[in-house]
């Protein structure tokens, strides 16, 4: 390919025109003139656009296991910069818009299937009348912050509008206390621990049954995402379902109902407690979730809660850390580097520096190691084991789908189990670097928002046809 001298100027306008710098548009010309480029973007495309990209380097050889002869061979000396680049798998949107989207929809589903069930996810259709409830879990106040009343008019005396800056943050930053908020956050997960024993606890009770006798009778099936309010502070809202013993494949005993377990969510909620011991100048605590507990029915009939709305809800947050507050979304590793960052609102730098500061009176919590996090150091999405699938059998499905791609491209047998050991893999693969230069990163983004397009087009088409399905049958 022919690249012709473009001038300074040049370059300068058209990266105006297309919103990005010169040096990023000077080295999109070069990716796209250079040698290769169809494959490379052929690479791109099958991560889906990833913007931080794996790269390997190595070989694949598949034999036939009876003769010996090579079958299909492979090697990354014949890929652009003799490497093969791979999604980089992050569920975080700051990271990866690409990846967090395809977690996003794996979250999705898996929080779907456990509210109207999905039989290829081996959740039986009649979980969705199981009861089932949407509750949310908050933190406590630490101190006043700017908010948005139903009054329209905050403690300061100002009506903030929904994006003001100042919403979530501490109306007086002296008295606010950064250190309760930042161990409330970090033992969080202890807190929720807590919360469903209680929970076993409550509803026993109102069963009139021992606890034993529940776990014979009854199971309590979850699935819950972390959300970060504006403040800097974690809440969790999670989707509770009663099955049977055996779990979704089982009825629910008779007297368990959405209106208990809804009351016992409630009363738990109020009787958990964690102990923080006392550290030098500080006291000892006992942290406790919010006075706040919403519990919402979620139904089929319209009337309720969507399961769509709830699923998608939760899809969301899955792919979300600390970003609501302004905070950095990789570990700190100085207390210097906060000054570098001017960017950084002061109610969260202040978060991060109490971080630091009861980093080395508590330090099997590891509070500065998850400063990043406001010392959060939980699972954003986590679910009990008979909830749903998992990611890792989603993975799963998609793997398998491509290897089967794969294999009838090459003329073989699309039979991954292979019960006769026909074929036989050898395979070396070494790490060889990760992420994209400046241009290759803009049409990564490029690439990614078109995959992202294409998808969504095809779903709508989907759902019309559906829709068009439903009135044809409503008129018969």
């Amino acid at each position: 390919m022919t690249v012709f001298p473009v001038a300074p100027e040049a370059v300068a306008g058209a990266a105006a025109s297309m919103g990005t710098d010169p040096v990023t548009l000077a080295d999109l010309l070069r990716v796209a003139s250079a040698p290769g480029f169809d494959r490379w973007r052929d690479q791109v495309r099958r991560t889906g656009g990833c913007s931080d990209p794996i790269h390997l380097s190595g070989t694949t050889v598949t034999r036939d296991a009876r003769t010996g002869d090579v079958l299909y061979s492979y090697s990354t000396a014949e890929e652009p910069g003799g490497r093969l680049r791979v999604a980089c798998g992050n569920r975080r949107a700051s990271r990866c818009p690409s990846c967090a989207w395809t977690y996003a929809g794996d979250a999705y589903h898996l929080i779907r299937a456990g509210l109207t069930g999905d039989p290829r996810m081996g959740i039986p259709d009649g979980v969705r009348i199981h009861p089932g409830v949407f509750a949310t879990l908050t933190a406590p106040s630490f101190g006043p912050v700017h908010n948005r009343p139903e009054n329209g008019r905050c403690r300061c005396g100002v009506a903030h509008s929904e994006d003001a800056a100042e919403l979530g943050t501490a109306l007086d930053a002296d008295t606010y206390d950064y250190a309760g908020a930042v161990l409330w956050n970090n033992h969080a997960g202890d807190l929720w621990r807590r919360f469903t024993i209680y929970l076993r606890r409550e509803i026993a009770a109102r069963a009139g049954i021992t606890q034993a006798t529940l776990r014979e009778v009854c199971r309590i099936s979850f699935g819950k995402v972390a959300e970060f309010q504006k403040r800097g502070a974690i809440h969790f809202h999670a989707i509770v379902r009663l099955d049977g013993p055996a779990g979704p494949d089982d009825s629910p005993p008779e007297w368990a109902s959405t209106a208990l377990l809804g009351d016992a969510i409630r009363d738990a909620a109020a009787r958990v407690s964690v102990p923080v011991a006392p550290a030098d100048d500080l006291p000892a605590r006992v942290l406790r979730w919010g006075a706040q507990v919403d519990v919402q029915a979620i139904g089929t009939d319209g009337q309720e809660l969507n399961e769509q709305a709830v699923a998608a809800y939760v899809a969301k947050y899955a792919t979300k850390a600390a970003e609501s507050t302004g905070t950095v979304d990789r570990r700190v590793g100085e207390l210097s580097e906060l000054d570098k960052r001017p960017d950084l609102p002061d109610h969260t730098r202040r978060l991060i520096r109490a971080c630091h500061a009861l980093d080395q009176r508590y330090p099997d919590r590891k509070l500065w190691a998850w400063a990043h996090m406001l010392g959060f150091r939980g699972h954003f999405l986590t679910k009990s084991r008979r909830y749903s699938s998992t990611f890792a059998e989603r993975r799963q499905v998609r793997a398998a789908f491509r290897a089967r791609q794969e294999r009838r491209e090459r003329g073989l047998s699309e039979d991954l189990d292979d019960s006769e050991g026909s074929t036989l893999v050898l395979a070396h693969w070494s790490y060889a670097g990760h992420g994209h230069s400046p241009g290759e990163s803009w049409l990564a983004a490029s690439i990614a928002k078109e995959i992202r397009l294409n998808r969504e087009t095809a779903r709508e088409a989907l759902a019309d046809i559906s829709d068009l399905d439903l009135e044809a049958e409503g008129e018969r």
